[in-house]
């Protein structure tokens, strides 16, 4: 399998995805293809020791910034990186695209290059979820769209059960639908049409509405919601997560006994930090489009391409994007009988 990483997307490329390319090497037998600026890839490639049969690079000379207007950059940057990434995926010369770059052109790319899925209006990001001790939940949308249709909703839950179980190995996940409450009849006229065709579903296990405070509890696997909701709940859970692990630094090291304590809990201390790191969960997959894409952070570290490479793996090698196309026809019968 060959995965098709973009070598200069995000805040710290190329140096950290060059180095996370290397340790990602070094436990996978698949090829990593870096498309970027072939003279800076290699100059970070000689800092490392690696099989070189197991990392090359395609020459781009052009990179899309996060300050390039999404769909415009796509549509004139095509020796970009980005572009020139996910056109190998659309030749067959590559079976997954990662990038940290730009998202809204990570999502044009998808669209005007790869095309959607027949019969998914919107395509979505699906964002992995921490939920402390138990694993993980996946959040569907968490920033595509801003605003949805009720039968987006149902093609959310629908994507997102199928990586799941494909991807993230959960039998029978559990879907719930982001409201102000859990009874049918609250929330607005999209989130109650919504309802009603999930219910319908037999190819998914709806649990009804959820509450946002029962979301960090890990109540549904599967949490959906529209883009504007999911990237609040996402962006909301970080910010708290890191201030209290601040607060807790800040109170293990006021004073001579809090430091003895902080120094017998260590250990665990570490362990929470681990949970709460994104960077231990690898990227977001744009579940609609024909080809694997997956998102990273931003501010991706060498750990969290590292974790993206060997957790995406699985979402090209389990065929998720055909399962997906061959659900399509379900959710057509449900949304004409509305």
């Amino acid at each position: 399998m060959k995965i098709v990483l973009d070598g200069m997307g995000g805040d710290n490329a190329p140096a950290e995805i060059v180095k996370g390319a290397v340790e990602a090497s070094k436990q996978i037998t698949d090829e990593i293809i870096l498309v970027g600026n072939e003279k800076k890839l290699q100059a970070e490639l000689k800092k490392y020791n690696y099989n070189k049969a197991n990392i090359s690079i395609v020459h781009a000379s052009d990179v899309i910034t996060n300050d390039d207007a999404p769909v415009k950059a796509v549509r004139t940057k095509q020796e970009s990186s980005l572009v020139k990434g996910i056109n190998m995926i659309k030749k067959g010369e590559g079976d997954l695209f990662i990038s940290a770059g730009n998202t809204g052109a990570i999502m044009a790319g998808g669209l005007f290059i790869l095309g959607r899925i027949q019969g998914i209006d919107r395509p979505a990001i699906a964002s992995t979820y921490p939920i402390l001790g138990k694993g993980v939940s996946l959040l569907v949308d968490s920033g595509a769209n801003s605003e949805c249709k009720p039968n987006n909703l149902l093609e959310f839950a629908t994507m997102g059960s199928i990586y799941m179980e494909k991807v993230l190995n959960y039998k029978d996940p559990t879907v719930g639908l982001v409201n102000m409450g859990t009874e049918e009849t609250k929330g607005t006229t999209v989130l109650k049409a919504a309802h009603e065709m999930l219910l319908k579903s037999e190819s998914i296990k709806f649990i009804g509405n959820i509450e946002a405070r029962d979301v960090p509890k890990g109540i549904c696997d599967v949490i959906v919601c529209d883009g504007f909701i999911g990237n609040v709940i996402l962006k909301l859970t970080e910010g708290l997560a890191w201030n209290i692990l601040k607060l807790l630094k800040n109170k293990f090291t006021e004073g001579t006994i809090s430091k003895l304590g902080a120094l017998l809990l260590s250990g665990k201390l570490k362990e929470l930090k681990r949970e709460f790191d994104y960077s231990e969960y690898g990227g977001a997959p744009i579940l609609g489009v024909k080809g694997p894409l997956v998102k990273m952070h931003g501010s991706s570290n060498a750990n969290a391409v590292k974790n993206t490479i060997i957790k995406g793996i699985p979402y090209a090698k389990n065929n998720v994007v055909q399962t997906i196309q061959n659900s399509v026809l379900e959710m057509e019968e449900i949304v004409i009988s509305e």
